[in-house]
């Protein structure tokens, strides 16, 4: 399978990329198109295990650092969610330049807190994404810096930005912070977990506390009724402390269909990606190959007493 850098441009600046392509003969191939979660890189090995299911399964996989992250241009100072939705709109575009690809058959995909909500408001805002995946994602993302912090501490946080708002509007200069620890605030097994270190020591190590009210901002779940009727598949870890597996079921509750949440049992956060990676990656491929490929046919179906919730159990 083929695996080229490529570059595009995302409101003028560039954005670099790594397209696969599959091994098949029949014509140009449809395409995922994703990019990396909170604070995440394009060649993160985590990502390997589901572009492989997908190249396996005839699609291509566009992945791209974010503008400001990796090897693509821009400001790394500002950290806005919703900008970077931009990104997978102009990746959509450059898609549709290429004739390897098939750009009537695209599909998003999002994993890590913002990665999993911005798929969730990229195919919400493009109708050129056919099907979406959504792992641990986040819904509002007021509430998910609110419950990573004691309610003493989520008060002086919200001092501090109010503050930091008075001091830009008088001098134009900004607090800067680590962005995982004044921003987020990592859980003990973010502190210890390996599961992302062949990235972590490149990304920003500063930036604006600003960037917390755009993510106080930042809603997926105000905008996920309007992807049906194409279809989402959203991906949970129950008891999850990092993403809560209930933003999760509020995007699946307030999505319209079709619709699918699974729910990984047993495990946490960093740990389900190993854990039950050879179970999610197929499902994954099958969940596009299904709506993407086959999504000119719309079947709707309702049987009684059949739940659309599933939940892996055990040893994966």
């Amino acid at each position: 399978m083929d695996r080229e850098t490529v570059g595009f441009y995302s409101h003028g600046t560039k954005v670099v990329g790594t397209l696969r392509l599959p091994e098949r003969d029949d014509g140009p191939a449809p395409a995922i198109v994703q990019g990396p979660g909170w604070m995440g890189l394009r060649d993160a090995k985590l990502y390997d295990r589901y572009h492989e299911a997908c190249l396996a399964a005839g699609f291509a996989t566009l992945i791209f650092d974010h503008r400001g992250f990796g090897d693509s241009e821009g400001d790394s100072s500002y950290l806005d969610p919703r900008a970077q939705v931009e990104d997978y709109r102009a990746a959509a575009s450059y898609l549709e330049t290429r004739p390897e690809i098939d750009a009537a058959r695209l599909g998003v995909f999002g994993s890590g807190g913002t990665g999993g909500g911005n798929a969730v408001m990229a195919a919400a805002i493009d109708p050129r994404f056919k099907a979406v995946v959504s792992q641990v994602p986040i819904a509002d993302g007021r509430d998910w810096l609110h419950r990573m912090r004691r309610e003493h501490e989520w008060l002086e946080f919200l001092e501090r930005i109010e503050a930091d708002r008075r001091e830009r509007a008088r001098t134009g200069r900004g607090e800067m912070v680590a962005p995982r620890d004044g921003i987020m605030v990592p859980t003990p097994e973010r502190r210890t977990t390996t599961v992302k270190a062949d990235v972590d020591d490149r990304v920003p190590d500063q930036v604006l506390l600003a960037s917390a009210e755009a993510i106080f901002e930042y809603r997926p779940v105000d905008v996920v009724d309007r992807i049906a009727p194409r279809a989402t598949l959203f991906i949970a870890v129950e008891n999850d402390a990092t993403t809560p597996e209930d933003h999760a079921r509020a995007l699946y509750d307030r999505a319209a269909g079709p619709k699918r949440l699974v729910v990984q049992t047993g495990t946490t956060h960093y740990a389900a990606y190993a854990q039950y990676g050879a179970v999610i990656a197929p499902m994954i491929a099958d969940w596009f190959r299904c709506h993407v490929v086959g999504g000119d046919l719309r079947v709707h179906e309702e049987t009684a007493g059949e739940s659309s919730v599933l939940y892996l159990r055990g040893e994966a």
